[in-house]
Parts: C-alpha cells; structure tokens; sequence
C-alpha cells in the first residue's frame, strides 16, 4: 500500500462517519446524501497527492468535504424552484429502551436542518468535534465569526426545542 493508500484509508477511519454527517447537514434525503459522500471521497482521493501538511489531514478533508457539499448544494438549488424540506428520520434500529433517545435527537436533527445554512455547517463541525480555529479554517471565516454562528445557532435551537416540548 502506498503513501496515498494509507492517508486514505487513515481519513476513513477516523473522519468517515463525521463525512458523512456533514454531508448529510447539506442535503434533505438520504439518496442525495450517500451520493454526496461518494463525490467528498473521490474529491479527498484526487486531492491528496496536492496535500502540503499546511493544516492537519483531518481538516484538509473537512475543507474539501465543506467545498463539495456547497457545490451540490448550488446545483441543487440551481436546478429545483424551491427547496423541498423533508422530515429527518433516524434509521437506526435499536431497542424500545433507546425510544426516547432516538426521539430526542430525531427532535435535536430536525430542528438543525431548520437552521440557515451557516449555522448548520459551524454546529455540525463542533458536533464532529473541530475546534474554532478548524472550523475557520474548513468554512474560510474568522474564529470570532465561528464563535458567534454557534452562539446564534445555540440560541436558536433552544427556543426551536422548548417550543416543541
């Protein structure tokens, strides 16, 4: 296996569930975000011989995976009217004692989605554990405005949530 191999299958290991979610903080459905996913993956493959170790790999990966999920996201809006919302479900099965979790977080995930666009991308960053100085340099923002994106989204999803109680 060589060097390129091994990075890659590295950045899989240990981002490919946080891809994932972010990819899914773009899209609506779960079609568009496993086509999405795949694109951020070949997007990573052809992009890794370019990586100069000027940031960490983890965030070379979430920069490339925030640039192609904007992409489809601008196509999308490019070739539909209007943006059709569609209820985030959470397809894990699991057990009647994990019920009330599985509610909670359908609850937490639909009201996310409901946020503008760059309050989901700086929540589901900090949700995938990046810093603010990550988060700025994936999203091209200051950390002052990655501080304050959070602290709205923050404020906007306690009211979205005490009013669903």
């Amino acid at each position: 296996m060589d060097a390129r191999e091994q990075l890659f299958q590295q950045l899989i290991e240990e981002c490919g569930g946080g891809i994932a979610r972010l990819a899914g903080s773009y899209v609506r459905n779960q079609a568009e975000r496993e086509d999405l996913v795949q694109e951020i993956w070949l997007a990573i493959w052809r992009a890794l011989p370019g990586f100069r170790g000027d940031s960490s790999l983890r965030t070379f990966a979430y920069r490339i995976a925030h640039n192609r999920s904007v992409t489809q996201l601008a196509r999308r809006r490019d070739s539909e009217d209007s943006e059709v919302l569609e209820t985030v479900a959470d397809e894990r099965p699991g057990p009647e004692a994990q019920l009330e979790r599985s509610r909670d977080a359908e609850r937490l995930m639909r009201a996310v989605s409901l946020l503008p666009l760059g309050m989901r991308q700086v929540l589901t960053l900090r949700f995938e554990g990046l810093s603010y100085s990550e988060i700025s340099e994936v999203l091209g923002i200051s950390e002052s405005n990655v501080a304050v994106r959070l602290n709205r989204a923050r404020d906007r999803l306690n009211t979205k949530l005490s009013n669903t109680v």
